[in-house]
């Protein structure tokens, strides 16, 4: 069999290893009396770079000048444009159009019509696919109506329909220029790492001196966290196309732009729609907490409810945030999938050209007139609202009563024989023996390039004076990634083994994934009180869907011709799925195990509010007092830990694929 052999590294890895791990040992047990220092970096040595970014701020705000016009006027003007569209979009959706402004503004004309709504949504979805969507999509929005939520969700889909056409549009145009400029696309890719894995609560603040408090600066801030997905899935897709489809452009005579426009772009459609879908659902995980700067919408009453622990307000809430990403995300995917519309005849009437259009527009008109005479077709009457707000409340409460001692039986023994143990040991070990681990996993797996990453990112942590914090983060994602993956790989596996059961499976993790981040603290804090477990709880429920995803996907991409060998050879279904099936899903599985630290990282941030003492605490603290550096410089701390973790997994993956002959 003729092929490249696979290099292996020369370096006899094994023995630095054996000689690392003994000096770290028994350094951790002797030398603490010694080098204190390497136990406890000494606050002298600290570089005050919060401080720095806290006056670079203030500078910024209150000094810095083009000349014309200050950086704040300039900020301030991107604002005003954000909120032009988003008024209108606004007064369209839900507070119809107002004169004067709070308590003095005299309604105009009403909003569109709650039926009106959901006919323009379930034409969106018969126009993409077919009627079955359209019912789909419909029904999503009346649960909204039924339920309440109605005007909260309007306020959300506003906010949502602007920052989208931005995240994308700013995505496009970063992906393309990415795509002619190598050097760009080396420039802004750890841009978008950064922007990926630092928590938004750390850039809450300065999007707050920048752009003032309210819903236009949570729209920004949603701009920023939804866009890297739809960079990088333009690269990826402009770099995909068939060469025979440059080709084609140049043989025509196209100009650079119309090599772009004409036939770049709408030879990548299908994938760039997936990007479109990204930003969407982004767009739908950060109404939460863009609610602390003044978003309002389901996102406030979640965080409202969650501040009052009333569980059942906050899952209704909750749910209706899942239902309106099902309806969008069923809607951007059959966009993505739609074939190119065909020419009418121009010789065909309006309405069969425009069926779908004419007909939602003539039920704007009818629905509203209609609604002058009888609310009930404007307005989703109230007294027909429907509520589970009870029925959770008093389950919460049945549980407490009845399997407390239970309860508090399993947090204790986890507690004190997991959770503390391992936090003690973790705080324990000393700084540099633990970045020299880093490097050292660095080397090994990816080179040089990965180790000085490691030991660069690591140190950053150490010399900022947060490592205590960055330890207790990295034992509570730790503890809940392992507990995570310890549930959600078995799910995974039988999940796979069993094609009937992956449809229930996939129906749950899809709704794990699409709740709110918020809606989990309700329930953990009810049942477990604050600290350390119920934070760890949260995480592992959070978290727990890409172990299972990767996982039965891993094992369902393996070649049948393997597997069947396997069983002509004599394997036992046991040995099949531990000797095969696992072996070459590891690499997927492996990615599963990046996804889930990558959630537990940003979930560990809002479990500050339960009470832990990590960096997430940091941020929090931070976002609470306004201190622009604390936040900057504690999210960073986050986002170098995700950087490490993904970086040595995702090298590890790619040895893995390489001995077993994947890539």
């Amino acid at each position: 069999m003729s092929g490249t052999p696979i290099q292996q590294t020369k370096t006899p890895l094994l023995p630095v290893w054996v000689a690392v791990l003994g000096f770290s040992f028994i350094f951790t047990a002797f030398a603490k009396p010694y080098v204190p220092w390497a136990f406890k970096f000494p606050r002298a040595w600290q570089w005050l770079l919060k401080d720095d970014i806290s006056r670079f701020m203030d500078w910024l705000v209150d000094e810095a000048s083009f000349g014309v016009f200050t950086f704040t006027e300039f900020t301030r003007g991107i604002a005003w444009v954000v909120n032009l569209p988003y008024e209108v979009t606004r007064s369209l959706l839900s507070t119809g159009l107002l004169q004067g402004q709070g308590s003095d503004a005299i309604q105009l004309l009403p909003p569109i019509s709650w039926i009106a709504i959901i006919a323009i949504i379930m034409a969106l979805g018969a126009y993409a696919r077919d009627w079955k969507l359209a019912v789909l999509a419909g029904a999503c929005f009346i649960y909204l109506s039924v339920f309440g939520q109605w005007q909260s969700a309007m306020i959300t889909l506003s906010s949502i329909v602007i920052a989208v056409p931005f995240g994308v549009g700013g995505g496009l145009m970063l992906g393309l220029f990415g795509y002619r400029w190598r050097w760009f696309e080396k420039i802004i890719t750890p841009v978008l790492d950064l922007m990926q894995s630092v928590p938004i609560f750390a850039y809450l603040v300065p999007i707050l001196f920048l752009f003032g408090f309210g819903p236009v600066s949570a729209i920004i801030a949603t701009i920023i966290y939804a866009m890297p997905p739809m960079v990088r899935i333009t690269f990826l897709a402009l770099r995909s196309l068939p060469s025979d489809v440059i080709d084609l452009g140049n043989m025509i005579g196209c100009t650079r732009r119309q090599m772009t426009w004409k036939v770049l772009i709408p030879s990548a459609m299908p994938s760039l729609m997936v990007g479109v879908n990204q930003v969407i659902m982004l767009s739908l995980n950060m109404v939460i907490i863009a609610s602390m700067i003044g978003a309002g919408g389901l996102g406030f009453d979640v965080l409202s409810s969650l501040r009052r622990l009333d569980i059942g307000a906050g899952i209704e809430s909750g749910f209706a945030i899942v239902v309106l990403a099902i309806a969008l995300d069923r809607l951007s995917q059959a966009f993505a999938k739609k074939s190119p519309a065909t020419h009418e005849d121009e010789q065909s009437s309006l309405l069969k050209r425009y069926p779908y259009s004419i007909t939602s527009l003539t039920l704007v008109i009818v629905t509203g007139l209609l609604g002058l005479v009888w609310g009930a077709f404007q307005i989703y009457p109230e007294s027909w609202t429907l509520t589970t707000g009870s029925f959770w409340k008093e389950t919460v409460t049945y549980i407490n009563i009845n399997y407390y001692d239970q309860l508090e039986g399993v947090k204790t023994f986890l507690l004190l024989q997991v959770l503390i143990p391992f936090k003690r040991a973790l705080l324990s070990l000393p700084w540099p023996v633990v970045i020299a681990i880093l490097g050292l996993a660095g080397w090994s797996l990816g080179g040089k390039k990965l180790a000085a990453l490691c030991i660069i990112l690591s140190g950053f942590i150490v010399l900022v004076g947060l490592w205590e914090k960055a330890m207790i983060t990295v034992y509570l994602c730790g503890i809940s990634v392992i507990i995570a993956s310890l549930i959600g790989m078995p799910i995974g596996i039988m999940a796979a083994e069993r094609p009937k059961l992956w449809p229930f499976v996939q129906a749950v993790i899809d709704t794990l994934q699409t709740l709110p981040s918020f809606v989990y603290l309700m329930p953990v804090v009810m049942l477990f009180r604050v600290g350390d477990f119920a934070a760890m709880i949260a995480v592992v429920a959070y978290a727990i869907a890409p172990a299972i995803r990767y996982t039965a996907h891993g094992i369902r991409q393996v070649n049948p011709d393997l597997v069947e060998a396997g069983i002509v050879s004599g394997c036992t279904k046991g040995q099949v799925l531990r000797k095969i099936k696992l072996k070459l899903a590891a690499p997927e599985i492996f990615l599963g195990l990046n996804q889930t630290i990558m959630l537990a990282l940003s979930m560990l941030v809002i479990t500050a509010l339960v009470g832990t003492r990590d960096l997430g605490q940091e941020v929090y603290i931070a976002l609470a007092k306004a201190d622009t550096g604390r936040g900057i410089v504690a999210g960073l701390s986050v986002a170098f830990i995700a950087i490490i973790a993904d970086r040595l997994i995702t090298a590890g993956v790619k040895r893995s694929k390489a001995r077993l002959g994947l890539t």
